[in-house]
């Protein structure tokens, strides 16, 4: 079969690109594949970070043609043309925003007119954590001319349903982000980071306010009295960082806290997660998160609030923990609960049982399976 995926992909950095990079490596092995990358996703004033390039080596091999322009309508149209003329049997679009909803959404009308190539919407976000005015009629304008629907989690159906009623779709676990390699030993990462406390927790990724990293240092503060344990925050600010710090001196954590507050690069992430004995995720909301499948990489445990598809990947007792979301005191008694009765080994292993069942191959066969009905 031929497939296009149109998608950002390397060098772009993040969640999204790296889905497509792997995407397309499974897809690759029994299909003809191509990216349709772009050449502008943010335009700088609506990117909250320092850059939206990776800085590491293309590691996956993923080779794109990066040409589609997000605020360009007649680079849509001229794109549209170009995928609708080349007939591919399935054209592939992430969806995580309703910014890329009038891009998305003229050039798969275009490519309709071909009336053979078949619109399947991988949908990571429907309703954005930031609200904006015009996300429903955005993400309307592109659902419209989408064919069928892969979600990955079911968190997003009620939102699916709202914006296309009788939508065909299928719900699938979003598969191990496997690419960031294999763990190091724990004494080697910790020694490469600088860290020589004996428990250690992660906070990993960008830092906005619905990941709650302001709840989780509200029960560092509760937690440094009762058990020695050491937080690392690894991530870019998206949001003010000063107000961050200024809670950290205030609850005086300063000693208790490892602060990398830059985009860590995909071959240093190994370190990170092989570092610590547990990855803590205090979100006020989600519809899943890739975090939790770089944790399951590397075997490492997730202690998460109980908010959108978390549950449905973390199991309360067997691969972690959950607890009430905006409840300091509930995510502090978790951690300690987590290293008086030495989880670690026990829910590593859970871990490990499961991670087969939400391969890349597992999720290429069910996709294709369906969009072949």
């Amino acid at each position: 079969m031929k497939i296009i995926i149109l998608s950002p992909s390397y060098p772009f950095r993040g969640g999204i690109a790296n889905f497509t990079d792997l995407l397309y490596s499974e897809l690759k092995k029994n299909h003809e594949v191509d990216i349709y990358n772009f050449k502008r996703l943010y335009p700088d004033i609506l990117f909250p970070g320092k850059t939206q390039y990776e800085t590491n080596n293309n590691i996956n091999n993923v080779s794109s043609f990066e040409i589609v322009d997000s605020i360009n309508p007649v680079n849509w149209i001229k794109i549209g043309y170009k995928i609708r003329n080349e007939k591919p049997d399935y054209l592939i679009i992430p969806f995580w925003l309703p910014f890329f909803g009038p891009c998305l959404g003229t050039i798969s009308r275009i490519v309709n007119t071909n009336r053979f190539t078949k619109i399947i919407t991988v949908c990571h976000n429907i309703v954005p954590h930031e609200k904006r005015m015009g996300d429903i009629a955005f993400t309307k304008y592109f659902f419209n001319a989408s064919s069928k629907f892969v979600l990955l989690s079911s968190k997003v159906e009620t939102d699916l349903n709202k914006i296309k009623p009788g939508a065909e779709f299928i719900t699938l676990y979003h598969p191990v982000y496997s690419h960031f390699g294999n763990s190091v030993d724990k004494f080697q990462a910790r020694e490469y980071l600088k860290i020589k406390s004996k428990n250690v927790i992660l906070f990993f990724g960008f830092i906005r306010k619905y990941k709650g990293l302001d709840i989780l240092l509200k029960a560092m503060f509760l937690l440094k009295e009762k058990i020695n344990v050491e937080l690392i925050i690894a991530g870019e600010f998206y949001e003010n960082e000063e107000k961050y710090i200024s809670l950290i001196n205030e609850l005086g954590l300063s000693k208790n806290i490892k602060l990398f507050k830059d985009f860590i690069p995909t071959e240093e992430v190994k370190y990170y997660f092989s570092a610590s004995d547990a990855v803590v995720l205090p979100y006020r909301d989600a519809t899943q998160s890739g975090i939790v499948q770089v944790a399951n990489n590397f075997l490492k445990p997730v202690i998460a609030t109980n908010v959108g598809a978390l549950p449905e990947v973390i199991e309360n007792n067997i691969t972690g923990f959950l607890v009430e979301k905006e409840n300091p005191d509930e995510l502090a008694e978790a951690v300690i609960k987590y290293f008086t009765e030495n989880k670690e080994a026990e829910f590593s292993i859970n871990i490990s049982e499961k991670i087969n069942k939400i391969s890349w191959t597992n999720f290429v066969d069910e996709l294709l399976s369906f969009v072949k009905r």
